[in-house]
């Protein structure tokens, strides 16, 4: 978490805001083309590394506008869907947070087309990765942040985002079982995209050894406090119920979160 900080702090000033209205553009984009000729996509534009190699560096880039539907009613409630989804966990993460989450997710699929073409040469060709599942993963990224949130599928049937999340899962799963390497792959990599992700950016000091310890022994102490007082002090046992006149503190220099009424306070022995 330190470390996504720092990384934060030097390069946030360089995160694209509103990332999901340019990648929902793209998409509506890659939409259009797919209705013109489906055959478009992956003759100019999707992730062929072998095409690539020959000089074709744009599909770097333009491989990301592949369109998952062609009809038009659904691709439509894809685009609000994945830019409501995207735009909602900006807010919340932040720009750079966000723009992370993506970029890492495409330079992943990236590295896994290049690891393919390395292993079945032009055969890896024929099948070339697609930004499907990462896709899918703003929404496994959105449940996690927004568990209670409602969806109603199909504008009925109302279900919490963990649930879906849950379902999203195990076909994800039994897909990746039952496909073939290039869906294995895809849908690999975009899981494993959001795991870093979630490592990487969460605050492991809370459930630090010492940490945890910590909260043990102030547990304990309230648990040893008189029914209905909040404060007691360590060496007379006196709470503000004894005395409404006593003020309490906490000592800086005793272990185990200590407090002790004004009388105490600079007379008593430090715990260490």
């Amino acid at each position: 978490m330190a470390f996504f900080e720092k990384i934060e702090r030097k390069f946030g000033k360089y995160a694209i805001s509103n990332l999901m209205m340019y990648l929902t553009a793209i998409y509506a984009v890659g939409f259009a083309i797919s209705l013109v000729n489906t055959d478009i996509y992956y003759n100019y534009m999707s992730l062929d590394i072998s095409k690539i190699l020959s000089g074709e560096v744009w599909r770097l880039i333009t491989w990301i506008m592949y369109s998952p539907n062609q009809n038009i009613f659904f691709a439509a409630i894809m685009l609000v869907l994945y830019y409501s989804l995207g735009t909602n966990l900006e807010r919340i993460w932040g720009s750079f947070r966000f723009n992370v989450y993506m970029f890492m997710g495409y330079i992943f699929l990236i590295i896994g087309a290049f690891i393919l073409y390395a292993i079945y040469g032009k055969a890896s060709s024929e099948f070339p990765l697609t930004p499907d599942s990462l896709n899918m993963s703003i929404f496994l990224a959105f449940a996690l942040t927004y568990p209670d949130m409602t969806f109603y599928i199909y504008f009925v049937l109302p279900i919490k985002a963990k649930y879906l999340a849950f379902v999203y899962l195990i076909i994800e799963v039994y897909s990746f079982i039952i496909g073939d390497v290039i869906i294995k792959v895809s849908i690999g990599l975009s899981l494993l995209n959001f795991v870093i992700f979630y490592l990487m950016t969460r605050n492991w000091n809370r459930i630090s050894p010492k940490n945890v310890v910590r909260q043990v022994k102030f547990k304990n102490a309230v648990k040893m406090r008189p029914a209905g007082s909040i404060h007691k002090c360590a060496v007379c046992g006196r709470t503000e119920k004894d005395d409404d006149t006593l003020e309490f503190r906490y000592c800086s220099k005793c272990k185990g979160n200590l407090e002790y009424c004004s009388d105490h306070l600079y007379t008593h022995i430090h715990v260490e």
